[in-house]
């Protein structure tokens, strides 16, 4: 059992008979009344994210979990197949269990979060940041960069990220995987 002190991103709890993962979360101690944490949860079995409140104190039953790397092996229609590193073993997950899937690429190493009761999968958490190929974007406008204007661009995995005016077909960005943004542009 932990209690809301112990509330940090990335953990994993059991609420209204669900796994919760904790996206989210801020400590408020108003001037009048007690302290209490906001929270964002995201459902590892629906992909589903809910709002909650505990308040200050609040027990809640984290759940023991352990991280592996693992290779992301091919997409197939419904399912994602990913490659233990250590022992070679094959897991497949459903994009409910999975952030911003669009930004992986074949042979790209994750971390797969694991209940340890279980032996099941409960999310994936990709590196903070990934460097992928504009395959195509429209031509940038010269001399229209008077305020920080973007146009869309889509990347080799087909997600489509927002940059600025100045990238060009070919060239490699690196994207910001949590919120799925341009981030800067890499030269060779």
């Amino acid at each position: 059992m932990a209690s809301t002190s112990d509330i940090r991103n990335g953990l994993c709890i059991k609420y209204n008979h669900d796994i919760f993962k904790i996206i989210e979360f801020l400590h408020v101690k108003p001037g009048k009344g007690p302290a209490f944490v906001r929270t964002k949860l995201k459902s590892v079995t629906t992909g589903k994210v809910i709002d909650n409140t505990f308040s200050a104190g609040h027990k809640i039953e984290d759940i023991r979990v352990e991280t592996h790397k693992f290779q992301f092996l091919y997409h197939d229609g419904d399912y994602f197949h990913f490659m233990n590193t250590e022992d070679y073993t094959q897991i497949q997950l459903t994009e409910a269990n999975l952030d911003n899937a669009g930004l992986m690429k074949e042979g790209q190493v994750v971390t797969v979060i694991i209940n340890t009761e279980d032996d099941m999968p409960l999310s994936v958490d990709l590196p903070a940041s990934v460097v992928l190929e504009v395959v195509s974007t429209e031509p940038g406008v010269k001399g229209n960069t008077a305020t920080n204007a973007t146009k869309p661009a889509t990347v080799e995995t087909g997600t489509i990220v927002n940059v600025p005016l100045f990238i060009n077909e070919g060239d490699k960005i690196k994207v910001e995987t949590e919120k799925g943004t341009y981030k800067e542009r890499i030269k060779e």
